[in-house]
């Protein structure tokens, strides 16, 4: 008989699996039961905080295959580290290609891979083990990015002829983790840790209501990148202080700002354009998503800190420095905006609901690793087009194997 009810495990107890973790409280069929983290302090912490919303009873478990050989256990979202990934998706794959679990299927954060072989891998390991896959990428499930593009399609393009160009972007004041920072670790810099989803969003906004990915072609990329911000001393020095010597942004930095131009061709062999700009450098209240969609006789707009709530606190109230307010919040006084649920307005619940319910019904996600695939060697493309200095056709020679100077660590523009 079918389970009506899925068992989901976490790989990873860190802040994105805390995301997806608070966001349970709105997603159905499903409860949250188990996870690993080599950390136990943390996947202990995990489970506390699995209890406590209510959305499942955790415990952690010692490793991957432990978790997948418990038979209540369906499902795992992957939110481990980006270097760890493949590794992680090798046991997965052995121990259910070994019979020592059964699991429906596999959900894995942003970015796939570091780069395209490693997304490649991914993407080989789960079809070898016969999973479902689903590509974790929030935005494309925001409720402000679903409900503007039926919208815009319904009214705009439907009377007026579809949209051409689509921009989005994402800035905040940088990562959490000292690994983040780290190219070789990472896969890159901002490039690589949010141009993910500004590309997949922008995709997503230009690509009909109930068309496949195919229908848009991409055919060139230009791409630029810098460190604007974290390569001066006085940041290099906090970001060194910060991971205990080991982050050298006078000698090894990674990109802190980005941008990219994608080129793609319609069905219809219309031009169409995906404009995308990030960047770790942003100092406003918090993290900024904006996007835009326009089109011959309309355009959408979204920003993220165009909050319907704000608040207000003077110099006299002085409070602890936290992320209450919005995420990678930045200061404590004056006008703020405030995010009242974050994992709502970033699209986690809807996603999670969408992945779960792919997994009961047993079909692939929308959302699945060939799309993280995909991403992946756009934004390959785009390092390639950013070290040559010059257009890219896509998709470039050697795009299989390629992996950027920056997560080789020999990337430094003060070099040049």
């Amino acid at each position: 008989m079918a389970k009506k009810t899925l068992g989901i495990g976490l790989i990873g107890g860190g802040f994105i699996a805390r995301f997806h973790i608070k966001s349970w409280v709105g997603v159905r069929d499903a409860d949250i039961l188990g996870v690993f983290d080599l950390d136990a302090k943390r996947a202990a912490e995990a489970c506390s905080l699995v209890k406590s919303a209510g959305v499942g009873k955790a415990k952690p478990y010692r490793s991957v295959t432990e978790m997948i050989a418990d038979p209540a256990i369906d499902a795992l979202w992957i939110c481990a580290p980006n270097f760890t990934r493949v590794e992680i998706m090798e046991e997965i794959a052995q121990a259910v290609i070994k019979g020592k679990g059964a699991l429906k299927g596999v959900a894995c954060e942003k970015p796939l891979g570091r780069n395209a072989a490693e997304a490649g891998r991914m993407l080989e390991l789960a079809k070898k083990a016969g999973l479902l896959d689903g590509y974790l990428e929030n935005q494309v499930f925001s409720p402000a990015v679903v409900r503007g593009k039926e919208i815009i399609w319904a009214r705009g393009a439907a009377l007026a002829g579809p949209p051409y160009l689509a921009r989005a972007a994402e800035e905040h004041s940088g990562p959490h983790m000292p690994w983040f920072w780290e190219g070789s670790l990472q896969g890159g810099g901002v490039l690589n840790d949010m141009m993910c989803h500004s590309v997949e969003e922008a995709r997503f906004m230009l690509t009909p209501p109930g068309a496949s990915r195919e229908v848009l072609t991409p055919i060139s990329v230009t791409a630029y990148i810098n460190c604007l911000k974290w390569q001066e001393p006085r940041y290099a020095d906090i970001l060194a202080k910060n991971s205990g010597g080991k982050t050298d942004y006078i000698n090894r930095p990674a990109e802190d700002f980005a941008r990219s131009l994608i080129e793609y061709k319609t069905a219809e062999g219309k031009i169409v354009v995906v404009e995308t700009s990030t960047s770790w450098c942003y100092v406003g209240a918090g993290l900024r998503l904006s996007m835009e969609l326009l089109g011959p006789e309309y355009s959408l707009q979204i920003n993220t800190l165009d909050s319907g709530l704000k608040v207000f606190f003077s110099r006299q109230v002085k409070g602890s420095a936290g992320e209450d307010l919005v995420e990678k919040q930045n200061a404590e006084i004056g006008l703020m905006p405030v995010v009242a649920d974050e994992a709502t307005e970033y699209g986690y619940i809807a996603e999670n609901r969408h992945m779960v319910r792919s997994f009961l019904q047993g079909r692939r996600p929308e959302e699945n690793f060939e799309d993280g695939l995909n991403v992946t060697e756009l934004l390959m493309t785009a390092y390639m087009s950013a070290d040559k200095g010059r257009t890219i056709p896509f998709p470039p020679p050697g795009l299989a194997t390629y992996v950027p100077p920056v997560a080789k660590g020999t990337w430094n523009p003060r070099k040049k």
